[in-house]
C-alpha cells in the first residue's frame, strides 16, 4: 500500500511553538484564530481539525500552550479527529441554526485562558483571521476581557503560513496528482449532452477513488456562457459540439487543496478562440518561467499586465498572475503589481492565467513550489490543447 501523504503530528507541535514565538515578538498574551467549515485554513493549520457545521477556534498562549474551541455537538469529533489535547466547548462556537442548548454548561474564554495558563486582565489578544471572526465570537472575547486590547494579527498567520514545509508540499504534490487524473477523466467523458454536473460527479468519483480526503473546491466543469465567471458553480446545462469547457478539478489532501485547470473544446476551436486559448497559455508558461527565490512579486505582475496590454488584450485581464496556495486553495498572499514582497524558497502559489471574452473565457492553473533557481510544477501535464472529436 502507498504510504499515506500526510502532515506529522510534530509539525503540528512546531507551527504552535512558532506563533507562540510571534505572540511574544507582537508583545500580546494570547492569539485567537477563528474557521469554519468553509474556511478552516488558519485553525486546522494548527489542530488538524475541520469542523462541520459549527465553527472553531485556537487559543495560543506567549508560554506555548494552546487550547482547541469546538461547539456544543464537536467536542467528541475535535478529540477524535484533532491533535491538540485541551479542548473547550464554547457556545460562541454554535453553529447557525443557533439552538440554545438548554440543557448543557458551556466554558468561555476566562476558562481556556486560565487553562493556558494566561491571567491578567489588561492583557493584549491579537485575533487572527480577522474576517472569519463574527460577532458573536468578538463579542464573547470582549465580554470575558472587557479591559483587553484587541489587535489584529491577521500578519501573523500569513507570516507563518506563506512558506511551506517539504511535508506540505508533498501533500500539494499529491492533490495535484489526484487532481490530473480527474481532469482526465471528465475530458474522456465530455460528449454533447451531458451536463456540466454530470462532469462534476466524473471528477468526484475520480478524486474519492483516488485518495482525496475530500473535493478542494466546488469543481469547475462548466461551458460557454458561465467560462466567462472568474467564480462560477456547475449547472444543468448541456454541453454542446462548439463549446469551451473549463476543466478545473481540485483534490483535496490533509487539507492543502490545489486546483489544475484547462480550457476544452468540444470541436475544433475557430481561430480567434484558438488565438485566445494559446495566448492564455504563452502567459501561462511565460509566469512560470520567472518565478524564483528573491524575485518581487510585484515585478512579475507588472510585467504579466504588460504583455496583456502591449498585445492588445488589456480589455481581457481581470487580474493575474498568481495567488498564494495550501490549506485552502486561494490565500494569502496573492501576487498583484502592488506585492512589494519577495519571493521565498517553499512559497506555493497557483498559477491561475484567466482570460476573459463578452462571450466566453478560458483559464489555464496548476500549482507551482518557489525553489532557489526555478519554480517546481507540481501538477505537470498542464499545457495540451484538447479539441475533442465529436
Amino acid at each position: 500500500m502507498k504510504p499515506k501523504v500526510e502532515i506529522p503530528l510534530n509539525e503540528y507541535k512546531q507551527r504552535v511553538a512558532n506563533a507562540a514565538a510571534k505572540v511574544r515578538e507582537w508583545n500580546l498574551d494570547a492569539l485567537i484564530v477563528n474557521g469554519s467549515e468553509a474556511d478552516y485554513a488558519n485553525t486546522r493549520y494548527f489542530s488538524n481539525f475541520w469542523p462541520l457545521f459549527e465553527r472553531c477556534g485556537v487559543a495560543i498562549g506567549a508560554n506555548g500552550d494552546c487550547a482547541l474551541m469546538v461547539g456544543p455537538e464537536s467536542e467528541i469529533f475535535a478529540k477524535d479527529k484533532g491533535v491538540i489535547d485541551k479542548v473547550f466547548v464554547l457556545y460562541e462556537y454554535r453553529e447557525s441554526a443557533n439552538p440554545s442548548y438548554p440543557e448543557l454548561s458551556f466554558s468561555t474564554y476566562n476558562d481556556v485562558f486560565k487553562a493556558l495558563g494566561i491571567t491578567g486582565k489588561k492583557l493584549r489578544i491579537g485575533v487572527a483571521a480577522w474576517l472569519d471572526t463574527n460577532v458573536v465570537m468578538m463579542e464573547g472575547i470582549k465580554n470575558a476581557f472587557p479591559e483587553a486590547e484587541i489587535v489584529r494579527a491577521d500578519d501573523i498567520m500569513v507570516s507563518l503560513r506563506s512558506v511551506k514545509s517539504e511535508n506540505e508540499i508533498a501533500c500539494i504534490r499529491e492533490a495535484s496528482r489526484i487532481s490530473n487524473i480527474a481532469a482526465m477523466e471528465v475530458i474522456k467523458a465530455i460528449r454533447p449532452g451531458i451536463t456540466e454536473l454530470q462532469l462534476v460527479g466524473v471528477a468526484q468519483r475520480a478524486v474519492y477513488e483516488n485518495g482525496a480526503e475530500y473535493e478542494g473546491l466546488p469543481m469547475y466543469c462548466f461551458a460557454e456562457n458561465s467560462t466567462k465567471h472568474a467564480i462560477s458553480r456547475c449547472g444543468y446545462r448541456e454541453i454542446q459540439k462548439g463549446d469551451i469547457i473549463e476543466v478545473n478539478p481540485s483534490a483535496k489532501v490533509c487539507g492543502y487543496s490545489p486546483s489544475i485547470g484547462m480550457p476544452v473544446s468540444l470541436g475544433k476551436l475557430t481561430p480567434d478562440r484558438r488565438e485566445m486559448v494559446e495566448f492564455g497559455l504563452e502567459v501561462h508558461n511565460w509566469t512560470f518561467e520567472q518565478i524564483k527565490a528573491g524575485v518581487i512579486a510585484g515585478d512579475i505582475a507588472k510585467r504579466f499586465k504588460k504583455i496583456y496590454d502591449d498585445r492588445g488584450y488589456g480589455k481581457n485581464f481581470l487580474y493575474g498572475p498568481c495567488h498564494g496556495l495550501g490549506l485552502i486553495e486561494v490565500e494569502a498572499p496573492w501576487m498583484e503589481t502592488t506585492s512589494d514582497y519577495p519571493l521565498k524558497e517553499n512559497m506555493t502559489f497557483q498559477i491561475d492565467t484567466f482570460v476573459t471574452t463578452d462571450t466566453y473565457g478560458l483559464r489555464w492553473e496548476k500549482s507551482i513550489a518557489v525553489r532557489k533557481d526555478g519554480a517546481e510544477d507540481l501538477s505537470p501535464g498542464i499545457g495540451k490543447i484538447y479539441e475533442i472529436d465529436c
